[in-house]
Parts: structure tokens; sequence; C-alpha cells
């Protein structure tokens, strides 16, 4: 799946710092991540990789992704108070560093989170100027940035799906940037990541829920929301 990143992009967003890579982009991160689990998370086990490991106190990546996964923007100043903003919201997290994956981006962190019985995966990559790579979303490999309105469809592996979706987005005038799909195996849980220039209607996504063969559909808006 190709990136869709711009040179504004890589100049990075309106942040607080001190770094777009080690701030911003994991802010994104942690907002991808809080998405996905769809509510207030009340424990995070949070990993970081490579480069991230090794500076992730100092260019505060950690205040950053405890930020993210309380939704605050890349430019909100409570990033830097975000332990007491977490500890307020009864947000309990842990940090572990991996400083030699060498199959892993230098700036890669895995974020597992947890709100009641509901628990989610997801693995990012920050990339520099703010741009992000989402690379694992509970345990299927993925590829989006969240640039755009993403929809993320974990379904049961069935002949025909992926035009059927598609033929459904499609009737309700929603264009589709990109499409991919990961699956455990042949008739086994797949994962489609669909990534379109607006948010279907209601009633599509309505439809899409109640299939038996769904079981579950998950929105991201575009990163910058």
């Amino acid at each position: 799946m190709a990136d869709q990143s711009s040179v504004f992009d890589m100049i990075g967003p309106v942040m607080i710092g001190p770094s777009s890579s080690h701030t911003a982009g994991v802010v994104r991160i942690g907002r991808v991540a809080r998405k996905i689990l769809g509510k207030q998370p009340e424990e995070a086990n949070i990993t970081f990789y490579n480069s991230f490991a090794r500076t992730y106190e100092g260019h505060g990546s950690d205040r950053a992704i405890i930020a993210g996964l309380l939704d605050f923007l890349t430019d909100d100043a409570r990033i830097k108070t975000a332990f007491d903003e977490a500890e307020t919201a009864n947000f309990n997290f842990k940090f572990r560093s991996v400083g030699n994956a060498s199959t892993m981006h230098p700036n890669t962190v895995r974020v597992v989170a947890q709100a009641g019985d509901r628990k989610i995966e997801v693995v990012g990559e920050s990339r520099g100027g703010g741009v992000i790579k989402i690379t694992e979303v509970n345990g299927f490999n993925v590829g989006f940035n969240a640039g755009l309105t993403t929809m993320i469809l974990l379904a049961n592996d069935r002949k025909g799906a992926i035009a059927f979706i598609a033929t459904v987005l499609a009737n309700d005038e929603c264009n589709i940037a990109s499409m991919s799909v990961n699956r455990k195996g042949k008739n086994d849980k797949a994962c489609h990541v669909i990534e379109m220039d607006s948010k279907p209607p209601t009633v599509t996504v309505d439809y899409l829920k109640h299939l038996d063969w769904i079981r579950e559909v998950i929105f991201i808006p575009d990163i910058d929301f």
C-alpha cells in the first residue's frame, strides 16, 4: 500500500516538541490506537523499539504516546503533563524498551491497550515530519498512514468478500483510495483495510455491521481530525 504523504507532511505538523518523529508522530500513533480501542483506555503496555528504545524518555515519546491514547492533538499543551492527565483519568500504563529489533523500523512502538473486556494491539512507525505508518492491528499485517478516512473490517474469510464490500461502498459514492486484505488462512479470520476520501453514510456502516460474516467495523477519521 503506497504511502500518501506530501511535502507539507514532511515539513511537519503544528505540534508540541521537541521532535516531529519522536513526539508528533507518536501522538498520532497513540490516537489511532485510541480510535481502534473505541474508548478511553484503562491500561496500556507500550514497547519502544530500536532508536525509540534509546531516546523515548529524553525526547518525550513516552508522554507523546500517552497523550495520543488520551486523544490529545499534536499541538495540545497537555502533552507535557500527559502522565498527570492519565493519573486523573485512572489510566495505568507501563513502558518497555527493545533496543535491537533488526526487522523493525528504527522508530517503532507497540501499544497493547485495554478498557473493560476490550483489548487491542497496534504497531506503528513514526517516519518523520509527523508521518506515521500503522503496520499491525490485532495481529494482522496492515499498512496505512491514517491520512484518509480508514475503515477496518474484521471478518470471516469468504469468497467474493472484497468485491461485495467495494460494491456496497461504491453504491454510496464512497471513493476507495486503497484496499488491502490480510487473513490468517483460507476460510479463517480476515482483516480488510479500506482508505476512502469520505466516510460512508451511517446506514451503510450499520448494514455492514449486521452481516453475519463481519465481526467488527472500525472507523479511523483522517489523522488531522
